[in-house]
């Protein structure tokens, strides 16, 4: 195929770019989606510039957006910085750059330009159907208690601790986590999130989690309004923060690595786990999606039903032909 210069004006190659996302923007959607959106159209543009011989916005065919998803397959495209990349992506980054595109021409057609393609063409990828891991119990909660064998520093020992707490009782995620103020967190341990799409809901916090919470701010001499804060912001007098996502990730790894936990081990494992067990204490599946936030009921389903020890429970329990 042809290899070109990239454009430096997109609005020559893609019309309204900017007139969408400002869409985007106007609609309220975060300022993740909004970022997810303009990196996902920016690397639409690099496939049209470097690996079609005709990139004109004009010409797009059915035929173009096949070489498209096999361009995101490929391990050879370039990310949205125009940075050759060696990471494979899967499925579901996949689709997200399909439907990206599919919602732009869908607003081209809104705003009565022509496009070349019907949006409702471009077919997404049937995803990889992976088996659920979730630790055991036992194994999630020598996690979560780790920080206080493992940390040396008494309050960072006291706020991970804490975090992985709150994590495991409530099923936050953890953008809910490190954006969490003092503020909203009730006396009866009632939190009031905005989460995912701008989506309002409460979770509850067990006394457990309650309890060492409170521990971590008694040792908090600042007023700072974040509860989870960087003490190495604190520390050198400049403007505190929250906690990174890649800080309490990373911590987490070590963790894990430190108590021999195989089973690959995140901050949403911790989210995994709250839904898997509570279901297998007998917990609705219409309350856990509440819980969790969910707008469907068959993405809590995923959560629900992967505990291969529920599932073996309910097979004894029910089968008809069990004795």
């Amino acid at each position: 195929m042809i290899k070109k210069e990239p454009i430096k004006n997109s609005e020559a190659l893609l019309p309204a770019v900017d007139d969408f996302l400002l869409h985007i923007q106007a609609n309220n959607y975060s300022e993740e989606t909004l970022y997810n959106y303009e990196r996902d159209i920016e690397t639409f543009e690099h496939f049209l510039i470097r690996e079609l011989s005709s990139p004109l916005f004009e010409n797009l065919s059915k035929k173009s957006i096949e070489q498209y998803k096999a361009y995101l397959n490929s391990r050879d495209r370039l990310t949205a910085k125009d940075q050759v990349t060696v990471k494979k992506l899967s499925s579901g980054t996949i689709n997200r750059h399909l439907t990206s595109l599919r919602r732009y021409l869908t607003y081209l057609i809104d705003m009565d330009y022509q496009v070349p393609i019907d949006p409702v063409s471009i077919k997404l990828l049937r995803r990889e159907k992976k088996h659920p891991q979730v630790s055991e119990l036992e194994q999630l909660q020598e996690l979560i208690e780790s920080p206080s064998k493992y940390e040396k520093n008494k309050i960072v020992a006291l706020r991970n601790r804490a975090m992985l707490e709150t994590l495991f009782a409530s099923g936050m995620r953890i953008s809910e986590l490190i954006n969490l103020r003092r503020v909203q967190i009730d006396v009866s341990g009632r939190v009031f999130i905005q989460g995912k799409g701008k989506k309002q809901r409460f979770i509850y916090l067990t006394d457990r989690a309650q309890k060492h919470i409170k521990s971590y701010l008694a040792e908090r001499t600042d007023d700072f309004p974040y509860l989870f804060v960087s003490m190495r912001g604190a520390n050198a007098g400049n403007k505190v923060k929250h906690i990174s996502p890649n800080y309490l990730q990373g911590k987490i790894k070590w963790y894990r690595e430190l108590l021999g936990i195989n089973i690959p081990t995140s901050a949403h494992s911790l989210r995994h786990g709250y839904a898997t067990y509570l279901a297998e204490q007998g917990a609705n599946p219409a309350a856990i999606q509440i819980l969790l936030g969910h707008e469907s009921l068959e993405t809590t389903t995923r959560y629900v039903h992967a505990s291969d020890k529920y599932a073996e429970e309910s097979h004894h329990k029910y089968h008809p032909l069990k004795d």
